[in-house]
């Protein structure tokens, strides 16, 4: 199972010549780059632990490009992600965040519903991975 978060989920991975053109236009916009990893790709995990800091004052994609280059080398085994973060005022927020790595098995979420009083029902995840110990989820 694919796991879909943030922009360009549904699409096919992106190459690199493509991600960096994404980074580049954050770059242009004046936003921070960051780049994420997890090993919990759980739809409400928005915490995932940061790799080194955001990068503020970068102008061109290829310093940031070089840090997913040693992210995917440190944890490549793991879901990484980029975000770039609009820092002006009256934003102060991601404005785009797409997965840039993933592992080479994905066994997606398991759904259970359960039925409720009346007619409610109510769906809730959990990954599979998530049997595992943090840090050997997809080893």
């Amino acid at each position: 199972m694919r796991i879909t978060q943030g922009t360009f989920s549904y699409l096919p991975d992106l190459s690199d010549a493509q991600i960096t053109a994404q980074v580049q236009y954050c770059l242009n916009q004046g936003w921070a780059v960051s780049i994420e990893f997890t090993d919990d790709p759980h739809p409400r995990n928005t915490y995932w632990e940061m790799w080194e800091n955001p990068m503020f004052d970068v102008a061109d994609a290829k310093a940031v490009m070089d840090e997913l280059a040693k992210a995917r080398e440190a944890v490549g085994d793991r879901y990484i992600r980029l975000s770039g973060f609009d820092a002006s005022h009256g934003w102060e927020t991601i404005r785009l965040s797409f997965i840039v790595n993933r592992p080479a098995d994905e066994p997606g979420l398991h759904i259970t519903r359960e039925n409720g009083p009346g007619r409610t029902i109510r769906y809730t995840t959990r990954a599979y991975a998530a049997d595992r110990p943090s840090g050997r989820r997809y080893a």
